[in-house]
């Protein structure tokens, strides 16, 4: 089976830097997927996204060298069994609040007699290959979005879930969560203690810290913090920023520094 890039970066302390999609679009994934990503996530929450799109999408990042990475619209088994089945190498899980949750999400990743998912790899087999269902629960990623006051104060038992390999926090949800407003950047006393206690309980039980970012600077200071896992903003505010880049250039005006915040 191929293996996990993602995992093997972890295991050597290499940090992983993740494009993040929200925009339907076969050819977008292929662009991405050859920017020099260690992994691109295909966002089927927030993004406008459904299966079809997602398949054409995996199937263009298979032929780049980033892993293909899903984040689901929530816990829902059958959702998550039917990505892996076309080929996410990793699945990130949103709205993960408590222990039972991180196991219901872990266990729809892995085959019995570790977890529940059901057989029929489909994709997985064409890209994983032919050995596919005897390692997919080694190399299958699968991460946990920490974006509420209960999955911060179960963070401890959450990260304690067996086969899970780490968190993502959702610093928009979380923000909001914790001081009333939606803040990916937020300097909220909150917020940071927050963030800072993610990041020592990953370090402590050894399992990946990863976090949304707003641009290649954020996702560096959040390097630099112990985070290993980073996302510098997704391509809807890439588009955006390097156009309104463009545009004021070409006019000879200053950069505008507003704009999306991401999710």
């Amino acid at each position: 089976m191929r293996v996990n890039k993602l995992k093997t970066a972890f295991a050597e302390q290499r940090p992983v830097i993740n494009g993040w999609l929200a925009i339907p679009s076969s050819y977008s994934a292929e662009i991405a997927g050859h920017q020099g990503y260690d992994a691109v996530t295909v966002d089927l929450q927030h993004g406008m996204i459904d299966f079809a799109s997602a398949l054409s999408m995996l199937q263009a990042l298979s032929a780049t060298p980033a892993v293909p990475v899903v984040r689901v619209a929530d816990d829902t088994p059958a959702q998550i069994m039917r990505l892996l089945d076309a080929g996410a190498y990793g699945i990130i899980c949103p709205m993960i609040s408590t222990p039972e949750q991180a196991q219901r999400f872990v266990s729809a990743c892995r085959y019995p007699p570790l977890g529940t998912r059901s057989f029929g790899p489909a994709r997985g087999l064409l890209y994983g290959g032919a050995d596919y269902p005897q390692h997919a629960n080694r190399e299958i990623l699968t991460l946990a979005m920490i974006e509420t006051r209960q999955g911060l104060a179960n963070i401890d038992a959450i990260l304690d879930t067996d086969g899970l390999d780490g968190v993502f926090i959702g610093p928009n949800d979380l923000s909001l969560t914790l001081t009333g407003a939606a803040s990916a950047e937020s300097a909220h006393p909150d917020m940071s203690s927050a963030i800072e206690r993610v990041v020592s309980k990953c370090r402590e039980k050894h399992k990946i810290a990863g976090i949304f970012c707003t641009s290649g600077a954020a996702a560096a200071q959040r390097i630099a913090q112990g985070f290993h896992f980073v996302t510098p903003a997704n391509d809807v505010m890439q588009l955006g920023r390097a156009s309104r880049e463009a545009i004021a250039i070409a006019r000879g005006n200053d950069i505008p520094t507003t704009g999306a915040s991401g999710y």
